[in-house]
């Protein structure tokens, strides 16, 4: 049986993953959660009834977490994925820019989707405020921490970068990272020209009036 991954091709955090696996060419089935496929909500719901997604399933294993997958499908396809170093020093480096972009970049702009679509004006304000200011602090340290690099953590595309493409995708969406920040702006471009994430990138477009703070005419 193939892997099969729940989630929507819209959401940052299945983009993630897909990164991943389109970084692999692994084979898997996407069960795309929405209206119109509630076969796949009741079956992601039995697995995982905390109601995140994605969820990837391997036969009888489930995985949530995108991080846990992603180093999941490097230990069971070492000779088609290395997103993690094999130096452990260097391993964490890696796993702390995941976190990074995942509790600094991710969780700011998400702060700012709910107080959108919470419908009240003043969360709506207060969010959009709140991940302004959480934004520009993540970009000031991005863009000396990335100063050199070609990626994340040096030369090599890894599951920090895998974090990075969809965090930064929408975070630009959200407040724009300024021309004051060159590093920072051309990482987010070589992402957009990374096959795996461009491939994820088009795959989402229909979804993009879904974004409740009005999505821009741009990548």
């Amino acid at each position: 049986m193939p892997l099969q991954l729940y989630g929507h091709p819209f959401s940052s955090y299945t983009q993630k993953v897909l990164i991943a696996l389109y970084e692999a060419a692994l084979s898997f089935e996407f069960r795309s959660l929405g209206p119109d496929t509630p076969e796949h909500a009741a079956e992601w719901l039995r697995r995982w009834p905390l109601r995140k997604f994605p969820l990837l399933v391997d036969g009888h294993r489930d995985l949530a977490e995108t991080s846990i997958i992603i180093e999941y499908l490097q230990l069971t396809h070492p000779d088609k994925l290395a997103l993690l170093p094999a130096d452990p020093m260097a391993a964490l480096d890696v796993r702390f820019l995941d976190r990074f972009f995942d509790l600094h970049v991710m969780s700011p702009v998400q702060h700012a989707v709910a107080g959108a679509l919470s419908g009240d004006a003043v969360k709506h304000s207060e969010g959009l405020a709140h991940a302004t200011e959480k934004l520009a602090w993540a970009y000031a340290w991005l863009e000396q921490r990335l100063t050199g690099k070609n990626w994340a953590a040096g030369e090599d595309f890894t599951l920090a970068d895998c974090a990075a493409a969809p965090s930064l995708f929408y975070a630009d969406w959200v407040n724009p990272i300024a021309a004051d920040f060159p590093v920072l702006r051309a990482y987010r471009a070589r992402l957009l020209a990374r096959p795996s994430f461009a491939r994820a990138v088009d795959e989402a477009r229909p979804f993009r009036h879904l974004f409740p703070l009005g999505a821009p005419n741009r990548d």
